[in-house]
């Protein structure tokens, strides 16, 4: 493998998170695969709110966007709350912009209550893609409540859904690169 590196971003802040379960997974798998990977979570790295001024001088903010721009793919895993990715999620791509998103891979994790908002990463895959020609994976994951038992995955047709976006995450990161 190249020195192709990977950030998988968990965007929850609540505690016993499942897209923070479904983050975990795919950094096991990225890793048994031999990726570069990191793993960033927002619970252990608070950030300003985005005042569109101010923010981007905050050392926090400086600093996730530094980790967050050595990267060439991303998988974001996030709550889905109100039919939408969480705030938090919202907030650092507002707060990191252009540098980090610009001609990068991107995938979802979705962790939601029920079946009615799978559709929920459309309007934020399109930001990305049209205000920094983010490459957009054209597959995701979407879990239910019903896809965990606890703290842990409990379905087969998701632990499917993450090795697949993960492959596919190396796969579409490394053609693009064109190394």
């Amino acid at each position: 493998m190249s020195s192709t590196r990977y950030i998988v971003l968990s965007a929850s802040l609540r505690d016993g998170s499942r897209s923070r379960v479904l983050a975990h997974g795919a950094v096991e798998r990225l890793k048994a695969a031999g990726a570069e990977v990191e793993l960033i979570d927002l619970v252990d790295n608070p950030l300003p709110l985005c005042d569109g001024g101010a923010c981007y001088g905050d050392p926090r903010a400086v600093e996730i966007k530094k980790r967050l721009e050595g990267a060439h793919g991303y998988l974001l895993a996030t709550p889905i709350y109100n039919f939408d990715i969480n705030a938090a999620l919202k907030n650092l791509i507002e707060l990191s912009g252009r540098d980090v998103w610009t001609d990068k891979v991107v995938g979802f994790l979705c962790a939601a209550g029920g079946h009615s908002s799978y559709m929920s990463v459309s309007t934020i895959a399109a930001d990305l893609m049209l205000d920094f020609r983010t490459f957009i994976l054209p597959r995701f994951v979407y879990a239910t409540v019903e896809d965990f038992d606890e703290q842990t995955l409990a379905s087969d047709t998701i632990e499917e859904r993450l090795d697949g976006i993960c492959s596919e995450l190396v796969r579409v990161t490394e053609a693009l690169k064109g190394d």
